[in-house]
């Protein structure tokens, strides 16, 4: 039998990434004169970033943003980001079941390690640039047994891919928004995720 592998996403279900997102926009506003509210694009991380910068820059300038963007991010996102509480313990029960850890997310892969990297998160498979069901693809081809995220396209993503969605109502997506969009089980936060392991496992070993 495979060891067990279970996804995560990883803005605002592992990683707080608020504070340094915030700064690299106030940044992209500084050096392009075009007004983003860092706050509102903050209280709503999930989407790829294309779809939040088409809100405030024209369409023929959004490719423009994202590139410098990306550019920015290393020096102003990754410091100020912090774990999400539970983050460190929910990975260490999946390694302590034997499992594995694999990040499945819309940001792009080399900004996502630079934040796993330096908070220290022992992450066995990372996937970027993936978003709702284009997740579902990763996943199964990981064979991950249940996905955790804050969003409901994180369930969406789940759903596709044949496994149970966990959702952690730390992100922009409340409990029964969650349960709406196909969660199996919904946790406050993180803190939650060890002791609920094995139930999970067993919802994963039903489908």
């Amino acid at each position: 039998m495979s060891a067990l592998m279970v996804g995560f996403d990883l803005d605002m279900t592992l990683i707080d990434s608020r504070p340094g997102i915030a700064a690299a926009y106030r940044e992209l506003t500084a050096r392009t004169g075009v007004p983003v509210d860092a706050e509102l694009a903050v209280s709503r991380l999930g989407p790829p970033l294309r779809t939040e910068l088409a809100h405030w820059f024209p369409a023929e300038r959004v490719e423009e943003a994202v590139t410098l963007y990306r550019e920015l991010y290393p020096a102003y996102a990754i410091t100020p980001s912090v774990p999400m509480p539970g983050a460190r313990e929910a990975v260490d029960a999946v390694h302590a079941h034997g499992g594995r850890v694999m990040v499945v997310t819309s940001k792009i892969g080399r900004l996502a390690r630079l934040h796993l990297d330096h908070l220290g998160l022992a992450v066995d498979e990372l996937a970027g640039d993936l978003f709702a069901e284009q997740k579902a693809t990763s996943l199964r081809e990981h064979g991950a047994a249940l996905y955790v995220g804050d969003h409901v396209a994180d369930m969406v993503a789940a759903g596709a891919a044949g496994i149970p969605g966990v959702g952690v109502a730390t992100g922009p997506c409340p409990a029964d928004e969650l349960r709406a969009a196909g969660a199996q089980v919904v946790l406050d936060d993180l803190t939650g995720f060890p002791a609920a392991l094995d139930r999970i496992i067993g919802l994963a070993l039903e489908q």
